[in-house]
C-alpha cells in the first residue's frame, strides 16, 4: 500500500512511519521540520520511506493525491500548553495547513481513506471547569445538529474548523475522511514541551522537589502513543466508523499531574516532594475521554504504569 505520512517527523507521524514500515507498505511523507526531527534510523536505512523536507502548503502543490492508497494528515503547528496559550496566532496557522489540505483532497479523482488528526480540544471548555466537567464524547460536537461550543484556544478553533472542512469533503467531494480526537497522548520521543516527558526527565535527573506546571489538580486523559497508532488502524478496518465520523483516542482513566509525578516518583524509586509551579499554565481543569464507542474498535494495552516504565526506559 502507498501511504501519505504529513508531518511525517513529528511525534505522531514518526510512530506511524515506524509502525507501517513493519508491515511493509511503501511511505511518502513531508515535514518542514518545524517541530518533527528525522529519527537517526530512518537516516541509516532510508529503505521504504521517502520524506521531502517541505511544509505541507508546498508540497499538496506539486504531489498528485491520486498516488496513495491512505493519507494520514498529523501535520500541524504544535508546542503544548506553552505554545497553545502563549503564541495562539502562531497556533492558527493551522487553519491555513488544514485548508490547503482539504483543497488538495477535494482534487482527487478517486475515493481514497483519510486520516484527520483533530484534538480533544475541540470539546466545549465550559464543560472541562473545575464545577463543571464531564467525560467528552463525541455527540458533543455534531455537525447534523449544529452542535458545538467554545473550544479550548485557538488550537481548538483550527482542529473544530479542521473538521467542518472534513464534512464538506466527504459530502461535497466523496471523500473517505475518518476524524480523530486523541486525549492525552504521551511517548518516549516527544518533546519535553509536554507535560509527561518533561515529568519522568525531572525525576530522572532527581529533582527534589519535582515540579508540575500550573495548580497540579488538573485531570487528563493520558494514552500511549502506540495505542494511538493501533486504534487508528482498527477504526480503519471498522465498517461502523464511516466517512464523516469522529472517534476519540484515549482510555477514560482520570489523573491529575500531581498524581501522574506521585505515580512516577514510586515507580522510579525516587522519594521527592512535589509542588506547583503557577506561573505556568494548567489549561481546562478536566480533560477525560468518554471512551464508550472506542470501546467498540479497540483496546489501549498499555497501561500508565507500564508507560511511565517505557518513557523512563526510553530516557535513560
Amino acid at each position: 500500500m502507498r501511504i501519505c505520512i504529513l508531518g511525517c517527523l513529528g511525534f505522531v507521524g514518526r510512530a506511524f512511519v515506524r509502525r507501517l514500515r513493519e508491515d511493509g507498505h511503501e511511505i511518502f511523507g513531508c515535514d518542514n521540520l518545524s517541530s518533527g526531527k528525522p529519527p537517526v534510523e530512518w537516516l541509516e536505512q532510508p529503505q521504504g520511506i521517502q520524506v521531502f523536507y517541505i511544509d505541507l502548503r508546498n508540497y499538496v502543490l506539486v504531489q498528485d493525491v491520486d498516488a496513495f492508497d491512505l493519507i494520514i494528515h498529523c501535520a500541524a503547528v504544535v508546542g503544548g500548553r506553552l505554545k497553545i496559550d502563549g503564541d495562539p496566532l502562531a497556533v492558527a496557522t493551522n487553519l491555513a495547513i488544514d485548508s490547503d489540505f482539504f483543497n488538495w483532497v477535494a482534487r482527487g479523482k478517486r475515493q481514497k481513506k483519510i486520516v484527520y488528526f483533530s484534538s480533544s480540544a475541540v470539546y466545549p471548555t465550559p464543560l472541562q471547569s473545575r464545577k463543571v466537567h464531564r467525560k467528552l464524547a463525541e455527540g458533543l460536537v455534531d455537525w447534523e445538529q449544529t452542535r458545538f461550543s467554545m473550544p479550548d484556544q485557538t488550537y481548538g478553533w483550527s482542529k473544530l474548523s479542521g473538521e467542518y472542512l472534513a464534512q464538506i469533503a466527504v459530502k461535497q467531494y466523496g471523500q473517505d475522511v475518518r476524524i480523530f480526537r486523541p486525549f492525552g497522548g504521551y511517548g518516549g520521543d516527544q518533546a519535553l514541551t509536554y507535560p509527561f516527558p518533561s515529568i519522568i526527565k525531572r525525576i530522572l535527573d532527581k529533582e527534589d522537589p519535582v515540579t508540575v506546571w500550573g495548580i497540579g489538580a488538573q485531570i487528563r486523559d493520558f494514552i500511549h502513543i502506540d495505542d494511538v497508532v493501533e486504534c487508528v488502524l482498527a477504526a480503519l478496518q471498522n465498517s461502523d466508523l464511516g466517512p464523516g465520523s469522529a472517534l476519540n483516542i484515549g482510555t477514560g482513566r482520570e489523573t491529575s499531574f500531581i498524581q501522574l509525578a506521585g505515580m512516577a516518583c514510586k515507580i522510579l524509586s525516587h522519594d521527592a516532594g512535589i509542588v506547583t509551579d503557577s506561573t505556568k499554565p494548567s489549561g481546562v481543569y478536566y480533560r477525560v475521554a468518554d471512551t464508550t464507542k472506542m470501546e467498540t474498535i479497540y483496546t489501549p494495552k498499555v497501561t500508565l504504569e507500564e508507560g511511565i516504565e517505557r518513557v523512563a526506559e526510553f530516557m535513560s
